[in-house]
């Protein structure tokens, strides 16, 4: 949508306009940006908060290059999925622009086996890991980290390859899907860590890790592992196993060399609260977790993340916490696959006491999949309340009134 002035804000290039950079758009364009936004999809939700889009994947790093000397941008940013980063890191150094990561760590925050090889190297607690090429020996390597086990890429993110292998004839197909899904020629085969899986939200400023939210990841069940189906704050472990999951993640940014800008890191805790890193992400989470952070404790990520894309100055009173919210939830809308036809009950839900905001992500005409991974997710409600339980509450309730209408899926797919 055209009509802003770059004029006095800047032009700023951002990596992706799905549902995951929602929160970002919306801040760039409240602040008076110029933003250029590239998406492959024409249908990307985030294109109407754009002054200009592109129909360009964000993996093309030479298009992205020539489209941001072409633009006079002063400034990129990947939020919210993570190949892009390191791409984004690159083309800013390449072409002289400011950026919180230099291209070597952005790197390896984007590589799942970089990441275990550094956090090994500096002692960050993690899962046992196996690597696997297309010709190696599965099997062994699943026994020796045990099943039930997890089968992934080394370099994707949202499920993509990702599963869970209880037995040994589960373990062959696995391989094959993680490998078919790799950029690379090789898979990881982990340890399946147990406890409570939680998220730390932070924001690093010259080497100095600050955490802000540490939210609870309520998962969704078997077929779609891994997928989160709300994220609620604050949570429910104990202060000292709060501690671990924060100290744990402040020792994978170090490891990695994230030293400025947004990270976003998946931590398990287990019963005894002993802290594992599953993985680390040096952007906002693609959760609306800004959005989250802000609502819970005042503090706006995704304007911290902009002012790191233009190489503004941030002080620190601008990570301190405010008490806003007892608690804090986003509630993700699933809907039942096929063909959309239409979607009701919007406004009754964004009427609900404590709803912040419901965002739907797909339009009538799209043929929705069934939940699988995260990309399958239909929506979000995001609510606070006085408590966790209460957010949780008035979320869940919200989301009950959004209903997705869509022809039988099976026939849909026959056709």
């Amino acid at each position: 949508m055209a009509g802003h002035s770059s004029e006095g804000g800047g032009r700023l290039l951002v990596l992706g306009a799905g549902a995951a950079q929602l929160g970002l758009l919306e801040a760039a364009r409240a602040s008076g940006l110029y933003v250029i936004a590239v998406d492959r999809d024409p249908a990307a939700p985030g294109f109407p908060l754009a002054d200009r889009r592109a129909i360009l994947s964000a993996e093309d790093e030479a298009g992205i290059a020539r489209l941001a000397v072409a633009e006079r941008v002063q400034g990129i940013v990947a939020p919210g999925i993570d190949w892009p980063v390191a791409i984004a890191a690159r083309v800013a150094e390449k072409l002289g622009l400011p950026h919180p990561l230099a291209p070597e760590p952005a790197a390896a925050t984007v590589s799942k086996l970089k990441q275990r090889r550094l956090f090994a190297a500096a002692g960050v607690p993690q899962a046992q890991t196996e690597v696997v090429g297309a010709s190696g020996d599965a099997a062994a390597a699943a026994e020796r980290v045990g099943y039930p086990c997890v089968v992934k890429p080394t370099d994707r993110q949202g499920q993509k390859g990702l599963a869970l292998v209880h037995r040994p004839d589960e373990l062959e197909a696995a391989v094959r899907g993680a490998l078919v899904a790799a950029r690379g020629s090789t898979c990881l085969v982990e340890e399946r860590l147990r406890g409570t899986e939680v998220t730390v939200n932070a924001f690093s400023l010259g080497g100095r890790f600050l955490p802000l939210t540490v939210t609870d990841r309520v998962l969704a069940d078997a077929p779609a592992f891994g997928v989160a189906l709300a994220h609620t704050w604050p949570s429910v472990l104990p202060l000292p196993a709060i501690g671990a999951a924060v100290e744990a993640a402040g020792a994978a940014a170090a490891a990695l060399g994230v030293t400025d800008g947004p990270t976003y890191t998946q931590v398990i805790v287990d019963r005894r609260g002993r802290a594992c890193v599953v993985e680390l992400a040096a952007r906002l989470g693609g959760g609306h977790d800004a959005e989250l952070c802000l609502a819970a404790l005042g503090v706006d990520l995704n304007a911290l993340a902009l002012a790191a894309a233009l190489g503004k100055p941030v002080g620190e009173e601008r990570l301190l916490p405010r008490a806003v919210a007892g608690g804090a939830c986003t509630r993700f809308l699933v809907a039942p696959a096929g063909l959309l036809r239409g979607v009701r009950g919007v406004d009754e839900a964004e009427a609900v006491e404590g709803v912040l905001r419901v965002r739907v992500y797909r339009e009538s005409g799209v043929v929705l999949a069934p939940l699988r991974r995260g990309g399958d997710r239909a929506g979000a409600v995001q609510a606070v309340g006085a408590s966790r339980d209460e957010a949780l509450e008035r979320a869940v309730h919200a989301a009950g009134l959004v209903r997705f209408e869509a022809a039988d899926a099976e026939s849909v797919l026959q056709t």
